[in-house]
This record gives structure tokens, sequence and C-alpha cells, in this order.
């Protein structure tokens, strides 16, 4: 058993084969720009939750101002949030366009076809 588990000691640090081609390409940049990708989409996804429950408890406020101020602050601070994360992405585009930098490298939403270069059958 141990002559078997010392027949091979390395360890492949760069994994081959095809589905794991792109873990090699994998840099210090690459994962900065997911992180803002991701940072982006979740904050806009937050602020937008934020907007509906705020409409939402605007319209369930059955005329009580008190609730009413307090869902309307709401509706108000998910639209300065929403704006400011898209004022954000506006930004990282326009440095993208002057400067030549890829900061939102090769985002790409995601489809039903695993497959993208083979066009469905009909």
């Amino acid at each position: 058993m141990f002559d078997v588990l010392a027949a091979n000691p390395t360890i492949a640090v760069k994994p081959t084969g095809e589905a794991f081609g792109p873990l090699a390409n994998i840099t210090v940049g690459s994962i900065i720009s997911g992180a803002i990708q991701l940072i982006l989409i979740v904050a806009a996804l937050v602020f937008f939750f934020l907007l509906i429950i705020g409409g939402i408890r605007w319209m369930t406020a059955g005329g009580d101002k008190e609730k009413a101020g307090a869902a309307r602050g709401q509706l108000t601070s998910a639209l300065i949030g929403l704006a400011i994360v898209f004022a954000a992405w506006a930004i990282v585009q326009l440095i993208e366009a002057l400067f030549g930098v890829k900061i939102m490298g090769g985002f790409t939403l995601p489809s039903l076809n695993p497959n993208p270069n083979l066009a469905p059958s009909l």
C-alpha cells in the first residue's frame, strides 16, 4: 500500500485537462476584477430589494404618516444606494475606456447553452 502512495510523490500545482483549463489562468488581477464585479452586483441587488420593500411598506402604511414617512425614507435611501452603485459602474467603464484597462474583465451573462459556439437545433 505504501509503495502505491510513494510511486508518484509530486503534486500537480497546475491542473491539467479541459475542465481545469481556466484555473491555470487565474491571477491576482482577475481575482480583484471578480471581487469588484461581485460587490457591484450584490450591492445593486440589495438596494433593489430595499426599494421593493420600501414600496410595499409605503403601500401598506394605511394613511399612517409615521409609517409612510419611514417608508419614504427607505425608498430615498434605496434610490441613493442604487445611484451610487450605478455611478461606480459608470466610473469603472469610463476608466476602462479612457485608459484601456480591463477592470471588469470579460464579464458575460450566463446562458443555458453550455457550449455557446454551437447553435441550438430546431
